[in-house]
Order: structure tokens, then sequence, then C-alpha cells
């Protein structure tokens, strides 16, 4: 059983996902929030399995919420996932950076989420790919990487240099095991490396970190 935290400051939006999670056998909601605040001290108190997180919210939006709980290595396997507008894209990608496990739009159909849900809970990040190349080729800085990113390029081998490009880009394990002509099984294997390599909490991190060092750069996301 998934264990899950409802985090809105909208009574009725909550009302909506704890009705559509209690028709799913494996999952559960152990807590409700309607701040950040509540969120965090949620998070401490249930350990869920995922957090659906709105981003704007009072006392404490998502995004502080976000990086309190990624920060806390209390809570090293509890899985954020936010639920947002496009409105809000810049908000997203640090919520990524922060340590969210990925991303859906509010209005993303009820399979979506309930899978979104189900791919956090299992260490794995929920981007869409369009909404992937959107968001992060919008707001990653198109400067020439200098800084901690772009060092911790020597960590990876070539391959793994590829593979995380294609993650940035938006491809799926699958994808990648297309393009570069191997088996889905090693793309997981190399996926996984490189987020052991690069301390990255999930592959939502892998797709900033491939901006942010220069693997991928802005408008060269398709």
């Amino acid at each position: 059983m998934l264990r899950v935290v409802l985090a809105d400051d909208q009574i009725m939006i909550r009302a909506g996902l704890r009705a559509l999670l209690a028709a799913e056998q494996d999952l559960e909601v152990v807590a409700e929030a309607g701040d950040g605040w509540q969120a965090v001290a949620a998070a401490r108190a249930q350990r869920p399995d995922v957090i659906v997180m709105d981003i704007q919210m009072p006392v404490m939006d998502g995004l502080e919420a976000t990086r309190a709980i990624a920060a806390d290595p209390n809570m090293s396997d509890v899985r954020v996932l936010v639920l947002t507008t496009y409105d809000e894209d810049e908000l997203v990608f640090e919520a990524i950076k922060a340590g969210a496990a990925g991303f859906l739009l509010k209005d993303a159909e009820p399979a979506e989420l309930l899978r979104g849900i189900r791919v956090a809970a299992a260490g794995d990040s929920l981007l869409a790919p369009q909404a992937a190349r959107r968001l992060v080729a919008a707001f990653a800085s198109g400067a020439s990487p200098t800084g901690p990113a772009a060092r911790s390029l020597a960590l990876l081998t070539g391959r793994e240099r590829e593979i995380v490009a294609l993650v940035g880009r938006g491809l799926s394990n699958d994808e990648i095991a297309e393009r570069l002509v191997i088996s889905p099984a090693t793309a997981r294997t190399h996926v996984s490396r490189a987020m052991v390599k690069l301390t990255a909490r999930d592959r939502a991190q892998l797709v900033v970190f491939a901006y942010e060092s220069g693997l991928v750069r802005p408008g060269r996301a398709g």
C-alpha cells in the first residue's frame, strides 16, 4: 500500500483527489495539508511514500516545503509530486531543483495522476517530455557553464554524458534505448549510475543537471 499526503490550499481539490485515490486498492491518503508548513509536518509525522504538492499555498509555499522535505535526511524516501499550471513554470523548475520527483498539470487526466504517484513512489519521476522541454529550456541558464554542475561532468563516462543529455531532452529509458540501439535495461543501468555519481535524488534532477552543465542547451531540447 502506497501512503500519500495531499497538500493543496483548496479544500475541493483535496476532496477530489482523495476520492480519486480512495478507489485504488494500492493507494491510501494518510493526511491532508492546507499549506506548506502543514505539508512538511505531515511528511515528518507520516513518512508517506508520496506528497502530492501544490505550489502556491499560504504560510509556506510548495517550493519551500519541497526544499525542506528534500533537505531532511530523515525523509529521504519521501517523494514530492508537484501539481501545477503552465503559468507557474519557473516555480516548478525551482521545485525540481529543490528535490521534487516530477510534476503534472492540474488538468492532467486522472489516470496520469495515478501513474505519476506510482512512478514517484518507485523512485523514478514523471516528466512529460513536452512539458520538460518547455519548462527547462525556458528557464535554464544559457550562459557558459562554469559552476559545480559543469565540474561534475568529469565524473561521468562519455556514454553516461550522452544518456544524461537524452534524459534532459525528456526521453524515457525505452526511447533512449531505441535512440542508442541498446537494451532498455542497459539504458536504465546507465541512468542509475549517473544518478549515483551526481548524487541526484531522482531522474528529475538529472534533467536540471543536463541543462546546468551544458549537456543540453535551451532551444535544443527537441
